[in-house]
Order: C-alpha cells, then sequence, then structure tokens
C-alpha cells in the first residue's frame, strides 16, 4: 500500500547547487528505497533559468512531488551583499510559517524532514510535528569543520586566519588557515555567528548525510564517528549524488565540435554559476591556455562589477586579449552563456577540468574519470581543492591560492600541459580519477556501501513510523 511507503520531506534552499544534489537524493531515495518523497523548492526571487529547467525536468520525471515555494522576501532584514551564509539562512527562517502550513496539509504525514546545510532553521518544525530531521550536505572535511567549530571557538584566541599553525580537528585533515571557508575569516562578524549557529543545529539533529561515500572520505567520516569532539551525530555517506548526463537529443554545438576531437584532448574551463575572475586574471588564463596549444571550451563571464578594472561592459569577450579569439579559432570555444556541463565531462574528448572546485562539479569530474586543476573561489571550495591535489592526487593546484593573488600565465601554461599531457603526472592523475570513478560507482550500486547507508536511513524512517502509529492508538 502508498500509505505503508516511508514519507520524506526534502527542503531545498535557493541555488542550484543544491538543487541538483537534494533532488538526486530524493531520485535515489525514491527508487532504491522505496520512499514517497514531497520536494520543497525554496526561492529567494524568481526562479533563475539553471533552476527553472532543473524544476521542470524533475516534475517531467515523476518520480518526486514538487512543490515551489513562493520566492521569500528578505530585503529588510540582510543587505543585498550580505555573505550567503546569512542571506540564505534568513531564507529559510522566514520560510517557516510557509512549510509549516504546507507539511501539515500533506498525507500520509512525513515521516522524515531532511533540509540542506542552510536549512538547519527549518529543523524546528520537525521538531513541532516530532518527525525525524536530517541535514544533507556536499563534503565531509567541511562538514567536521563545522561541528568541531564550537570547540575550536572555546581553545582558539584571536583570528583563525592570523594563527602560526593550522587548526587541528581530532582524526582528520588539519585546517590551514589559507584554507578556511569564508564564515571563519571574521570572527566578529555575524556570518561567524550563523556558521557556528548552523554547527550546533546539526549536532541536534538525527542524523547528517553527506555526498560522499566510504571509500573517498574514510578517515574523516570515521573522525566523525568516533571522536566525541563532533557532538555524536550519526553520519551516512550517501553519495556520490550527481546531475545526471542528458539524453543525447538535447545536443548543443559544443558537444558537436567536441565529436571532432581526439580521446582526451580538451580541457573545460568553468567556475559555476557564481564564479567570476578580475578582469587582469581572465587576460592572464587566456594567454596561459594561448601558450600551452591545447584544446580547450572555456565557459567566460565578465568581472564582478566590484572590479575597478571592469570598464569595459557586460560583454565577457571584450576582457579577453586583443585578437585571442582568432588566434585560438583551430584550439578551443569561447562560451558566454549556459553550457551542458554534464555532458561535456561525460564526452570521450574532454581530459581535464579546470574548476573553482565546488563540490558538485568536483564529484561531476571524478564520476566522469576527468583530472582537474583546482582554482577555489570561495565557500569550501579550498577545502576541496586540498583535498583533491593533496590528498587524492587527482588535480593540480597554483602555488599561490587564487583569492590571494594573481596566477600568472606561465604557472597556468605549466598546469594545463601537466594535466593533458605530462606522461607522468598527467597520467598518474588520470589513473587515480578513474579509481576513484568505479569506487563511487560502486558505492551507489546494491550492496555498497552508499546504498546500504541509505537502506539504514529507512529502517530507521520505518521504525520512527511505527513508534509514532503506536503512540496514536
Amino acid at each position: 500500500m502508498e500509505s505503508s511507503k516511508p514519507h520524506a520531506v526534502i527542503v531545498s534552499s535557493p541555488g542550484v547547487g543544491h538543487l541538483v544534489c537534494d533532488l538526486e537524493l530524493g531520485n535515489r531515495l525514491v527508487a532504491d528505497q522505496n520512499f514517497h518523497v514531497t520536494f520543497f523548492v525554496v526561492l529567494e526571487s524568481q526562479a533563475s533559468a539553471g533552476e527553472s529547467h532543473l524544476i521542470q525536468s524533475a516534475m517531467a520525471q515523476k518520480l518526486l512531488d514538487i512543490v515551489v515555494l513562493p520566492p521569500v522576501d528578505v530585503s529588510g532584514q540582510v543587505g543585498p551583499n550580505s555573505p550567503i551564509f546569512t542571506r540564505l539562512t534568513a531564507v529559510m527562517t522566514e520560510i517557516r510559517p510557509t512549510l509549516r502550513s504546507a507539511i501539515s496539509d500533506l498525507k500520509p504525514s512525513p515521516t522524515a524532514i531532511v533540509v540542506d546545510a542552510f536549512g538547519t532553521p527549518v529543523l524546528e518544525v520537525a521538531d513541532e510535528i516530532h518527525v525525524l530531521k536530517y541535514v544533507f550536505v556536499t563534503s565531509a572535511w567541511p562538514l567536521a569543520l563545522m561541528l568541531y567549530a564550537p570547540i575550536l571557538d572555546e581553545e582558539v584566541e584571536g583570528e583563525y586566519v592570523d594563527q602560526k599553525e593550522p587548526l587541528r580537528v581530532p582524526g582528520c585533515m588539519s585546517v590551514r588557515p589559507e584554507d578556511l571557508v569564508d564564515p571563519l575569516l571574521d570572527r566578529t562578524k555575524h556570518e561567524y555567528k550563523v556558521f557556528l549557529q548552523v554547527g550546533s543545529e546539526m549536532r541536534g539533529s538525527d542524523g547528517v548525510l553527506v555526498n560522499t561515500w566510504e571509500d573517498l572520505d574514510t578517515r574523516t567520516l570515521k573522525a566523525i564517528r568516533e571522536e566525541e569532539g563532533f557532538g555524536s551525530v550519526s553520519v551516512y555517506a550517501v553519495g556520490p549524488l550527481i546531475k545526471p548526463a542528458g539524453p543525447s537529443a538535447s545536443r548543443s554545438e559544443l558537444l558537436d565540435w567536441l565529436d571532432e576531437q581526439p580521446i582526451e584532448s580538451v580541457l573545460y574551463i568553468s567556475f559555476g554559476s557564481l564564479g567570476v575572475l578580475s578582469a587582469q586574471q581572465i587576460t592572464e588564463l587566456a594567454w596561459g591556455l594561448e601558450m600551452s596549444q591545447q584544446r580547450f571550451i572555456w565557459v567566460l563571464r565578465p568581472p564582478s562589477k566590484k572590479d575597478a578594472s571592469a570598464d569595459r561592459g557586460d560583454d565577457a569577450l571584450n576582457y579577453l586579449p586583443e585578437g585571442f579569439l582568432s588566434r585560438t579559432q583551430k584550439l578551443g570555444l569561447v562560451v558566454t552563456q549556459w553550457a551542458p556541463q554534464s555532458e561535456i565531462l561525460c564526452h570521450r574528448s574532454t581530459g581535464g577540468f579546470l574548476s573553482h572546485c565546488g563540490w558538485n562539479s568536483s564529484l561531476e569530474s571524478i564520476l566522469r574519470g576527468v583530472p582537474m586543476i583546482a582554482w577555489p573561489l570561495y565557500a569550501e571550495q579550498k577545502m576541496n581543492a586540498t583535498k583533491l591535489a593533496e590528498e587524492e592526487g587527482v588535480a593540480v593546484r597554483p602555488k599561490i591560492a587564487p583569492t590571494r593573488g594573481l596566477v600568472g600565465r606561465e604557472e597556468i601554461e605549466m598546469m594545463v600541459r601537466k594535466v593533458m599531457e605530462d606522461q607522468e603526472a598527467g597520467k598518474a592523475m588520470r589513473a587515480r580519477v578513474k579509481e576513484l570513478k568505479a569506487s563511487g560507482e560502486k558505492a551507489l550500486t546494491e550492496g555498497g556501501s552508499s546504498f546500504n547507508a541509505m537502506s539504514q536511513l529507512a529502517e530507521q524512517c520505518a521504525m520512527n513510523s511505527e513508534r509514532q502509529k503506536g503512540k496514536g492508538k
């Protein structure tokens, strides 16, 4: 019977990145664990093109009951330039009455509520209706830092960025001050307090789901489960959950061009939906690419308007060196609109990915067997880049972090050549990333570690549902 299925509510905070992996989590719970899933989409304003595309695709699949909630206006509470952590947690706090009302109308009643890292204010609703509450986060090492942050707050004096030694996180890689997530860069700011609050709320949940798998994060997952400093929260490694590549019918000119290139010969360059470079850095990257003489697809955006040298208008092509497009027309393509990233990374001709190291993009690259040039820009990307380059050996990274200075053309040329043609280093990275690809795919199949973690989750939900029915009698 339909009503005997566990019924999970997933609440996705604004942003394409969250929507991608939250939807895939919902799809897996339905397809693999026989859940019924109601999926609430929270918007900060009107849906972006990326969000609309994802929502429409999910609705067409008919696996999930999709409910798009009215956009939330928090302009009276936070400024337009407020950090993302502050802004999105304000949105998720503001949506609670609307969500509470929508969930109360659901039949059958939900067994569990799942939120992403920005949605912990919504856990209050789960407490009110006495259902299990889970948080779904991206990567394991930043999760460890977040759970341990309340202890660091008491132990460390002064600003974390001024520490002479890396921050010690029990059982995990230590975190260098230059790799810290944005909210920890200034302890006097409100964003820091929000970060601590979210870590505390996660500790009070019934479990944290992580978009990773046991073999990729053995050390960190073991530490969170066994070291008391993390608050004894249950951790379920349920990944790698990524956006599936679209059908071949949705072809673009980029894929037609890729069809004509040699196997593993093209470098794909993208910094995510929010990542931008300075005008000067665009120039250096262009020269480095040209000097490397490697094939490429570059998704180029104009610099931020805060950049004093961004005086050439909104057309991103205006920021390329004069003559660049004509000199490189046989080597590559520059795209100023959307590009089908999943399909590009899947393509046999793609051999490298210059990436901002958002965890979704990192997992996509690994699951497609593509080594990376790590170019972190914000959020937890610096920690991801360090893990990918130093612990996993599937990426190279610049000597100076792109957030701290200009990466010159010669170094860019060297990194591109290392990934794309270096017989020793490039070959080793390619072999390692293909090992991880096989390991990640195995984790999701029946009997794999992530499949089993989701089965445990389903059992926990079923047991709680039975308990609730017993209380109701």
